[in-house]
């Protein structure tokens, strides 16, 4: 058409751009918008459009937006193959010895495995003397003498549950057991029972040690592999 003006391109000339580039271009310029929308209201007002989910603060939408929901499974079991959303979805599975190949695993051998690892003690803490936490069986099991008449109440913290097999169950969780690791970050320090609870704080980025990103891709260098563990 004569008289019609050509668009401009990048160094200020006039060149021709396909109606279908103009388009595309269009719709990237459009999504991009979007996504910094949806940025915006996760981050200043715990909304997520998708969604149509209000948050009550940062932190719980900052899970949901890490959740299997957003992020499906990408996480492989390095022993099972099985996926999982989260490293520490996958970390909790191998610790309680949920594994269908590494059945042996739980805490005390993943503990073990991870300290072979950090020699330094980045995230691992040295306990000296330590054999173990739980029983050569597989645990601890309470018996009749927890029965207090009333309820089966544990003999560390008093706390009272209506069947001996829930106590049991307290009896076997980490709620007793030493603290075997801490935050790498040397103003923290925080101090965790399982491989599961700190990965899960390294996670949340609560102290800015590691990105949740670069948690997932190194996960499998913790649990499996030669590599000493670093940051």
């Amino acid at each position: 058409m004569a008289g019609a003006r050509k668009p401009l391109s990048f160094n200020g000339t006039r060149a021709p751009v396909p109606g279908s580039r103009l388009r595309v271009l269009f719709l990237l310029l459009r999504l991009l918008h979007l996504q910094e929308c949806d940025n915006h209201e996760a981050e200043e007002h715990f909304f997520c459009r998708p969604c149509d989910r209000k948050f009550q603060n940062s932190n719980n939408i900052k899970q949901h937006l890490n959740s299997r929901i957003h992020r499906g499974t990408n996480i492989k079991c390095p022993f099972c193959g099985n996926q999982y959303a989260t490293a520490t979805g996958m970390v909790h599975r191998l610790e309680g010895g949920s594994c269908s190949v590494a059945s042996g695993l739980n805490r005390d051998e993943v503990y073990r495995i991870v300290r072979s690892k950090d020699p330094s003690g980045i995230i691992s803490k040295k306990l000296i003397g330590w054999t173990g936490d739980q029983a050569d069986s597989g645990g601890y099991e309470a018996t009749d003498r927890a029965w207090n008449g009333d309820q089966w109440e544990c003999y560390f913290c008093h706390r009272e549950f209506g069947s001996r097999h829930a106590l049991s169950q307290h009896l076997n969780s980490p709620v007793h057991r030493h603290n075997m690791y801490h935050c790498p970050k040397p103003y923290c320090r925080m101090d965790f029972k399982t491989l599961a609870a700190i990965i899960n704080r390294l996670e949340s980025e609560s102290c800015g040690a590691m990105r949740f990103e670069a948690v997932q891709r190194r996960i499998g260098d913790i649990v499996s592999g030669n590599r000493l563990i670093a940051f």
